[in-house]
C-alpha cells in the first residue's frame, strides 16, 4: 500500500493570516470610511449648490469654472498614474494574475483624492469600485510592512479588496464572496479566512462611522406571494437581456470617446460640464444613486417618470464612466436595476392588479438580477443586496431572478464585465517586468479532468513545478504516482512573469471543452 509523505501543517498558520487580515481590515476600514464620508459631505454641498442655482442661475457660471478646475485636477492625477482610472477592480484582478504592477502609495492617495472629487461632484459614479482598489493597495502596502513573500502579498491584496467592499456597503459577506467569485473564481482556505477577517474588521470600523442602519434601508419589506413567482422568471429574462445591452454599450465607450479632440486624461471635462444642466434641473438625482433607491422604496412615481429617469441615468452613467474618471459602476448598476424593478412592478400593478405594496419587492429583486447579469457573479449579487437592504425575506426570489438573468446573459454571449474591462486594459499595456518566484493555488473542481488522474499522466505547462497538494487539513508531497482528487488544491511554483500564462494554460488543459467555465 502506498505511503503518503505529508508535511505537517503549522497550527498557527491560519491564526497568523487571520491576524494579518485584521490589520489590513482595520487600515482599510479607516481609509474607506473616510473616503465614503468625504464623498457624502461633498455630495451634500454639491446638491445644495445646485439648489442655490435654481434661485440664482448666475451661480452656474461659478459652477462651470469650478467644474473645469476639478476636471483638470483629476486629469492631472490620471496622467501621473493611469492605474487610478475607472473603478479599479480590473486593475486589482490584473495585479493578482501577475499581469499588472501597481505603485500602491501612488494609487492610494491619488485614487482617494480623485474619487472624492469625481463621485462627490455628482457624476453618476459609485464609490464601491474605488473602495475595493483602495483596500487592495492598503493590503499591498501592509504586505510590504510585513516583508511578505509574493504569494502572501496576493492574499493580503485580496483581503484588502474584500475589506474595501465591506466598508463601502456595510456588507462583509458580500465582500468575501466578491473576492472568491469575481476575482479568484476559486476557493482557497487562506484567502477566504484572511479576507473574511479583513471584511468583518473593516465593516466594524465602518459601522462605527455610519451606524447600524443598512445602506439601502427600505423599511419593512413584505414577502412576495408565491402566485407572483412566475413573473420573476419573466423579470429574469428581461434583466438578462438588458444586462447584455449594458455590457455592450459600456465596452463600446472608448470608441465613442476617441472622437473627443482631447487627450484621454482630459476626457473628464465632458461629464464635468454636462453635469451642470442635470444638477440644475434635478439636483436630487446626482451621484451613485442610493438616494434614488431609497426614495423608490418609500414613494410611488408615475411610470413615465421612472422610465425617463432610467434613460437619463443609463446614458449619463455611461458618459461618466467612459471618461475613465476614478469612479465605479457598482452602485449605478444597482440603481438602474432598482428603476427597472420599479417599472416592472408598476406594470404588474396597472396590468394585472397586483397590490402596490409589492413594488418594493421587485425593486430589491431586480437590483440583484441586473447586477448578476452584468457582473456574472450571482452569489455576490444575492448576498450583497440582502445585506444592503437588511432583509432575509427574499433570498428565494433573489436567487431565482439572479439565476435566470445569469443564464440569459450567458446565452447571449455576455462575459463578466470586469474581466472584459481587464482584457481591454491589458491590450493597451506592456507586460510588466517581474522577477522572483511565487506560488499559487489551483483547485480541482468536479468538472476538472484532473480528478482521478495521476500527476505524471497530465500534460503540465512549462515554467512551473507542482510543489504539493492540500487535501483537507493535510499537505501531501507529490510524485508521479500521486492521484489527484476533486477538492484537492494544487500548490504550484512558478516565476512571477509566467504566473498568468501558467494559470490559464492549466485551466485550458484541465477542463473539458464543453464544460469550460467562462473564466
Amino acid at each position: 500500500m502506498e505511503k503518503k509523505a505529508t508535511i505537517k501543517k503549522i497550527d498557527k498558520t491560519q491564526l497568523y493570516f487571520i491576524l494579518k487580515g485584521i490589520v489590513v481590515g482595520l487600515f482599510t476600514g479607516i481609509v474607506v470610511s473616510l473616503f465614503r464620508l468625504a464623498i457624502e459631505k461633498l455630495g451634500i454641498l454639491t446638491q445644495h449648490f445646485y439648489e442655490l442655482t435654481q434661485r440664482e442661475p448666475i451661480y452656474l457660471i461659478l459652477g462651470a469654472v469650478v467644474s473645469i478646475i476639478v476636471a483638470l485636477l483629476v486629469g492631472l492625477l490620471i496622467k501621473s498614474d493611469p492605474d487610478i482610472k475607472g473603478s479599479g477592480i480590473p486593475q486589482v484582478e490584473g495585479q493578482l494574475q501577475g499581469e499588472l504592477t501597481i505603485s500602491w502609495f501612488s494609487v492610494l492617495w491619488k485614487k482617494f483624492v480623485g474619487g472624492i472629487l469625481s463621485v462627490g461632484s455628482g457624476l453618476f459614479l459609485g464609490r464601491e469600485g474605488p473602495s475595493i482598489q483602495l483596500g487592495a493597495v492598503v493590503g499591498q502596502g501592509t504586505s510590504q510592512l510585513f516583508h511578505s513573500v509574493s504569494s502572501e502579498q496576493k492574499i493580503l491584496i485580496s483581503s484588502g479588496a474584500s475589506a474595501g467592499l465591506a466598508a463601502a456597503f456595510n456588507a462583509p459577506i458580500a465582500g468575501l464572496l466578491f473576492v472568491l467569485e469575481e476575482i479568484h473564481h476559486s476557493f482557497s482556505p487562506l484567502v477566504w479566512l484572511t479576507s473574511f477577517a479583513s471584511a468583518v474588521t473593516a465593516n466594524f470600523v465602518s459601522l462605527y462611522f455610519f451606524g447600524l442602519k443598512p445602506v439601502l434601508s427600505l423599511g419593512e419589506l413584505p414577502s412576495l406571494p408565491l402566485k407572483y413567482y412566475g413573473s420573476l422568471i419573466v423579470l429574469g429574462i428581461f434583466l438578462g437581456v438588458l444586462g447584455f445591452v449594458y455590457q455592450q454599450v459600456l465596452l463600446s465607450l472608448p470608441r465613442m470617446y476617441e472622437k473627443v479632440p482631447l487627450p484621454s486624461y482630459w476626457h473628464g471635462l465632458v461629464p464635468f460640464l454636462l453635469i451642470l444642466p442635470i444638477g440644475y434641473f434635478w439636483p436630487t438625482i446626482l451621484g451613485g444613486g442610493n438616494q434614488i433607491i431609497i426614495s423608490l422604496g418609500h414613494s410611488s412615481l408615475p411610470l413615465m417618470m421612472i422610465f425617463g429617469l432610467f434613460i437619463l441615468r443609463f446614458v449619463f452613467s455611461m458618459v461618466s464612466y467612459g471618461a475613465s474618471l476614478p469612479g465605479g459602476i457598482f452602485l449605478p448598476i444597482l440603481t438602474l436595476g432598482a428603476l427597472l424593478g420599479s417599472i416592472y412592478g408598476t406594470i404588474l400593478v396597472h396590468t394585472f392588479g397586483m397590490d402596490p405594496i409589492y413594488i418594493k419587492d421587485f425593486i430589491v429583486i431586480a437590483m440583484a438580477g441586473y447586477f448578476a447579469a452584468i457582473g456574472k457573479a450571482p452569489l455576490t449579487a444575492v448576498i450583497l443586496v440582502t445585506e444592503m437592504v437588511g432583509s432575509l425575506n427574499h433570498l428565494m426570489p433573489l436567487g431565482l431572478v439572479a439565476l435566470v438573468a445569469y443564464i440569459i446573459n450567458d446565452l447571449l454571449g455576455g462575459n463578466p464585465i470586469y474581466e472584459s474591462l481587464l482584457e481591454r486594459l491589458l491590450a493597451h499595456k506592456h507586460p510588466p517586468f517581474l522577477k522572483g518566484k511565487t506560488t499559487f493555488e489551483f483547485p480541482i473542481t468536479a468538472e476538472s479532468l484532473l480528478d482521478g488522474l495521476m500527476v505524471r499522466d497530465f500534460n503540465w505547462p512549462q515554467d512551473m513545478l507542482l510543489v504539493s497538494i492540500i487535501r483537507g487539513k493535510n499537505e501531501l508531497l507529490t510524485h508521479g504516482d500521486t492521484i489527484m482528487q476533486m477538492g484537492d488544491i494544487l500548490v504550484i511554483l512558478t516565476d512571477e512573469s509566467h504566473l498568468s500564462s501558467v494559470k490559464k494554460e492549466i485551466a485550458k488543459r484541465s477542463y473539458h471543452p464543453a464544460l469550460k467555465q467562462s473564466f
